[in-house]
């Protein structure tokens, strides 16, 4: 296969392929800026993005993310008109099932702060939490938290309508298109070295998800970002399958799942599972989950797996995302971290990245999410799973 090669000089090249990376580079373009260039060592999309369960919601407790998850369900409830790419969003809710006192309290102060910003979340009953959802069972369930505006898309059409609009603005997208080393001169970058060539620039975005730790490394920073594995499974068809109920968790397990199709699309958190790059499927985990299915979504247990996959979070310490400059090295810039809600920020991401790079303001306070905050005690996110 032949490479395309890369141009000898960039304004901004964004690094990654994902919905952060092909947003950001998009509403460069759409800014003004007049080179931009994205790398994507593989296929784009290839990363997480594609791996991700597809949910879009706004239901954080913190405040810069409940806006970020806000602000990009716009973008998905408009994106045919905006990007000629429909992408099957289901505005279905999301509900978390709570069976601890303190969750629900927690779960009564973030909704507090969400609907104070506009998002029409609400406390519900154990009844009515089993009314939305009746292929879960409540059975030890004190209440549920619930938001009809959010919903699950799919990802890889949302990359497509990214991938083609940012083409369209001037963007050059390669793919196969690995980083493999930088030029940092006195503090500042001057280029990155590709397998398709050397392209000069001051300007760098790391938009490399669970990879922003390897990359930060060639340029010789330290990004707190660890890759954890998550792993997804689809079901058979389920007999008797609502057509509209929403992305339920089970949030003291991590049990969760959405409609797919005629079957249903789940997962869970493996609280055995630890650090690295592990992108194969292990069925280990599997008899745990049975145990939460037996618990949950005792209907199931006859229902057979059609498929699945393997993808990885973006860990950080806090669970939070990083945004902003990289104290050290000149015109380096991050957007990665998001510890498994990148996808459905990416949106509003890819927009508030564009302003800070060109210098106006963004349409969110994002500084919360600097890199500096680790100077200090951190909040971490806790409604995520």
């Amino acid at each position: 296969m032949t490479r395309t090669p890369a141009p000898a000089t960039a304004d901004v090249v964004v690094l990654g392929g994902g919905i952060i990376g092909l947003a950001t580079a998009y509403e460069l373009a759409r800014a003004g800026v007049g080179r931009v260039v994205l790398c994507e060592s593989d296929a784009l999309g290839s990363g997480s993005t594609s791996k991700a369960a597809g949910g879009v919601r706004a239901m954080f407790s913190d405040e810069t993310n409940i806006l970020l998850g806000a602000r990009s369900l716009e973008t998905f409830a408009d994106f045919p008109s905006r990007f000629g790419q429909e992408i099957d969003l289901h505005r279905v809710g999301y509900l978390f099932l709570l069976d601890d006192p303190e969750d629900v309290a927690d779960f009564e102060r973030s909704i507090a702060l969400q609907n104070s910003l506009g998002v029409p979340s609400r406390m519900v009953s154990p009844a009515q939490a089993g009314a939305l959802t009746p292929y879960f069972s409540t059975e030890g369930v004190l209440a549920g938290a619930y938001s009809p505006t959010d919903g699950h898309c799919t990802p890889e059409s949302v990359v497509l309508g990214y991938a083609g609009a940012a083409r369209r603005a001037g963007v050059q997208v390669l793919t196969g298109c690995a980083v493999t080393s930088a030029e940092v001169v006195d503090g500042a970058v001057r280029a990155v070295l590709t397998q398709a060539g050397r392209i000069e620039t001051d300007t760098v975005v790391l938009a490399t998800g669970a990879w922003t730790g390897v990359v930060g490394e060639l340029f010789g920073v330290e990004l707190p970002v660890q890759p954890l594995r998550r792993q997804i499974l689809v079901t058979e068809p389920v007999p008797g399958l609502p057509t509209h109920s929403p992305m339920t968790i089970d949030f003291s397990t991590t049990f969760y799942a959405h409609r797919e199709g005629l079957g249903l699309l789940l997962g869970m958190s493996d609280p055995e599972e630890s650090f690295g790059f592990k992108l194969d499927r292990d069925d280990a985990w599997l008899g745990a989950l049975a145990e939460v299915v037996q618990l949950r979504a005792p209907g199931l247990r006859e229902v057979g797996l059609a498929s699945g996959w393997a993808g990885l979070y973006e860990v950080t310490p806090d669970h939070n995302g990083l945004v902003g400059t990289v104290p050290g090295v000149e015109g380096l810039w991050v957007c990665a971290g998001f510890s498994g809600h990148g996808f459905l920020m990416g949106p509003a991401l890819g927009e508030c990245m564009a302003a800070l790079i060109t210098g106006r303001r963004p349409p969110l306070d994002v500084s919360a999410l600097d890199l500096r905050r680790f100077a200090e005690a951190t909040v971490p996110e806790k409604n995520i799973v």
